[in-house]
C-alpha cells in the first residue's frame, strides 16, 4: 500500500507541476485542462495516507499533497458559486432585450442536424455561431437558418469552418485568417439597442497531436483578438471554441490584455466538453464580455449530438463598470507580444 500511495502521489503532484512549464508541446499544455479532476485525484490518494505506513517519507508526500490540494482549491474556487464575480447579473427592464448567443461546436461528422434546428426554433437567440461546419451542416440546418436575415458564412471540409447567423443588422463584417490560411475568424459589428457591439467569432487549433502539436499558434490567435478588442475599446464580445479552459495561462492573459470579463467567473465551470464523457470535462467554449455588459443568465444546453454541448449566454448593455478588469503588468506585456511572435512564425 505504502508503495500504491508514493507512486500515485508522485504522478498527481508531477501532473499538478507540469502546466507551469512554459513549453508550447502539447504533452505539456494538455495537464492545463483537467484541474478539477486533478483535485478529485489528490484527494482519493490522501485518503490512502490512512492505510499507510506513517514515516518521514509518507508524511512528507503528504504534506506535499496538501499544499498542492489548497493551490488547486485557489484554481477551482474562482469558477463556483463563492468566487468572486467579474461582471454583474442583472435583470432587465421592462424595456429591455437582451441580446443573446447561441455558440456550438457541432462536431463535422455529427448528423444530428434537426437536433440543433429543434434547439435553434426554441430558443431563437439573436445570434448563432456554429464551429466545425461544413456545407453539408449549412444545407441541412436551413430550416433554422432561414429566419436570419443576415449572415457570415464559411463552410470548409477541414472542421474549421465557420457559420454566422444574426437577426440584427451587420454594419460591417470580416473574415479573418490571423494565423494560418485555413484557419479563419470573424468580426461583425451589429446593430443592437440603437448601438453597434463588435462581435469577434473564432476556433483556434487545440494542442492534441492531430490537430496541432504547439498551443503557439492558438495562444497567439487568442491574444491577438485580445488586443484587437482592446484596441476597439467599445462595446464588444468575444467567443467561440478557443481550444483553452478558463484559467489557463493565455486566457488569464487575454483577459488582462483585453479588458475583458469573464461571465463564468463567480458562477460554475459550465464545463461544454466533452458531452460523453462526464469525468472529462472542461469549458472550452466561451464568452467574454466588455465591461459595458451586464448578465442576465448564461446556459449550457443539453448535449444533442456533438461531443460539445452548446452554451448561449444572455446579456445586456448598461454604464460602464471596469470594476471587474484586470491589469497587465510589464513582464506580462512582454510575454504576450512573445506568445504572439512565437505563434505567427510557425
Amino acid at each position: 500500500m505504502q508503495t500504491i500511495f508514493i507512486i500515485l502521489s508522485c504522478i498527481v503532484l508531477l501532473s499538478i507541476l507540469i502546466p507551469f512549464i512554459k513549453l508550447t508541446h502539447w504533452t505539456v499544455r494538455v495537464f492545463d485542462y483537467p484541474r478539477f479532476q486533478k483535485f478529485i485525484f489528490l484527494i482519493i490518494i490522501g485518503l490512502l495516507f490512512i492505510a499507510v505506513d506513517k514515516n518521514w517519507l509518507t508524511i512528507s508526500i503528504f504534506s506535499l499533497l496538501v499544499l498542492a490540494g489548497l493551490y488547486l482549491i485557489t484554481v477551482i474556487v474562482p469558477y463556483t458559486p463563492i468566487g468572486k464575480k467579474m461582471i454583474d447579473k442583472v435583470k432587465l427592464n421592462p424595456n429591455e432585450k437582451s441580446l443573446d448567443i447561441l455558440v456550438y461546436n457541432v462536431l463535422q461528422d455529427n448528423n444530428k442536424y434537426q437536433k440543433l434546428v429543434e434547439l435553434v426554433n426554441k430558443k431563437n437567440p439573436d445570434i448563432i455561431f456554429l464551429l466545425e461546419t461544413n456545407k453539408e451542416w449549412m444545407n441541412n440546418i436551413t430550416e433554422a437558418t432561414k429566419k436570419y436575415e443576415y449572415k457570415i458564412e464559411v463552410p470548409l471540409e477541414n472542421t474549421y469552418g465557420l457559420l454566422f447567423y444574426s437577426k440584427l443588422p451587420i454594419k460591417h463584417q470580416e473574415i479573418n485568417y490571423l494565423i494560418d490560411k485555413e484557419i479563419p475568424s470573424i468580426i461583425a459589428d451589429i446593430e443592437y439597442n440603437n448601438e453597434i457591439v463588435r462581435l469577434y467569432g473564432l476556433h483556434p487549433t487545440p494542442p492534441v497531436p492531430q490537430e496541432n502539436e504547439e498551443s503557439a499558434e492558438r495562444d497567439a490567435e487568442i491574444l491577438m483578438i485580445g488586443k484587437q478588442a482592446k484596441e476597439y475599446g467599445k462595446a464588444c464580445i468575444v467567443f467561440g471554441d478557443l481550444n483553452d479552459v478558463a484559467w489557463s495561462r493565455t486566457t488569464k492573459l487575454f483577459l488582462k490584455t483585453s479588458k475583458m470579463l469573464d461571465p463564468r467567473r463567480g458562477r460554475g465551470m459550465f464545463n461544454t466538453f466533452h458531452a460523453h464523457h462526464w469525468f472529462l470535462r472542461w469549458p472550452l467554449d466561451h464568452f467574454f464580455l466588455s465591461s459595458q455588459f451586464r448578465l442576465i443568465d448564461m446556459i449550457r444546453e443539453p448535449n444533442i449530438g456533438s461531443d460539445h454541448f452548446p452554451i448561449l449566454i444572455k446579456a445586456v448593455i448598461r454604464c460602464d463598470d471596469t470594476s471587474g478588469e484586470l491589469d497587465l503588468d510589464k513582464d506580462e506585456k512582454i510575454e504576450v507580444e512573445e506568445k504572439i511572435k512565437e505563434g505567427k512564425s510557425k
